[in-house]
């Protein structure tokens, strides 16, 4: 099958069949897969009434379809068919395990699924990380405090065409300080937050930012992920601003997500330091995400 890549005028054809699903990972919002899909080549077709992504990569996978169940079920069948054609083995990326369920209710014992603990969501009671109340979060309370106390002056303010060029400046300044320039994950971060502050209107993207003695010094970008969810796709703070980072974390949600019982914060990538990260605010469930193959 010919995958076409993922362009802008894609968004609002796609989000009619990435909307359909419910329990939606950090990785199904128009946003990240049109930002992604310049690192890892994604790209997409229509295939039994279902959108579909191909990762075209060392192990060619698609993730799960996109559409009606009944939809799904056929274009299952259909990826099947066509790994067999071109004798390449069947895989699945990005399966929930609602997905897997229903797979196994279609297809009774024929597929398996394996997890990746590295690529599972982190999803907050959003209440939880605004209020910082509790003995559990007794440390982060005292680091926004702190911050307060070295910054009275502090502000928190809408990310706008009037200030989203500071963000920029502050993010290549983050990129100098980080040395994301000899890392190359490091450095494909750096160029998704460039690319979604960038393109914040496009992709219809929401963000704030932290501003301390005047200066930018820190900045979230998300979006709503369903009904229920907010994720935030990127965080950046200088690390030499003590507190920065607690502080726009609970900003950025008391501002942005009050409306959504969850906020979703992504996976750690096995980082040790950032699977601390967010393990320390505690998350009230893990999105799981798996790789299917033939049983």
């Amino acid at each position: 099958m010919e995958l076409k890549k993922v362009e802008l005028s894609d968004r609002d054809l796609m989000n009619q069949y990435l909307n359909l699903k419910q329990d939606k990972c950090c990785d199904m919002s128009f946003a990240d897969i049109y930002l992604w899909s310049r690192k890892y080549k994604v790209g997409y077709t229509f295939l039994e009434g279902c959108l579909v992504f191909g990762d075209p990569g060392e192990d060619f996978s698609y993730a799960f379809p996109f559409g009606t169940d009944e939809n799904r079920k056929k274009a299952v069948e259909a990826l099947e068919a066509e790994a067999k054609a071109e004798q390449k083995p069947f895989r699945l990326h990005l399966v929930t395990p609602s997905d897997f369920e229903k797979l196994n209710s279609w297809f009774p014992g024929r597929y398996k699924i394996a997890y990746d603990r590295d690529m599972a969501d982190y999803v907050y009671e959003t209440e939880k990380l605004a209020s910082l109340s509790g003995k559990k979060y007794h440390g982060k309370k005292n680091h926004v405090n702190k911050f307060k106390k070295l910054y009275p002056d502090w502000s928190y303010e809408a990310i706008t065409d009037n200030n989203v060029e500071e963000c920029f400046q502050m993010a290549l300044k983050w990129r100098h300080i980080n040395e994301c320039d000899l890392d190359d994950e490091k450095r494909d971060e750096m160029c998704v937050t460039l690319n979604a502050l960038r393109l914040m209107n496009e992709l219809k993207l929401t963000g704030g930012l932290i501003r301390a003695d005047g200066e930018v010094v820190a900045f979230c970008i998300g979006e709503e992920l369903n009904p229920d969810m907010y994720v935030v796709h990127i965080e950046k703070a200088f690390p030499d601003v003590p507190g920065a980072y607690p502080m726009i974390n609970q900003q950025f949600v008391l501002h942005e997500a009050m409306n959504y019982p969850y906020v979703n914060r992504e996976e750690d990538t096995g980082a040790e330091g950032l699977r601390r990260a967010k393990e320390s605010y505690h998350p009230v469930f893990l999105m799981e995400k798996g790789v299917v193959t033939l049983a």
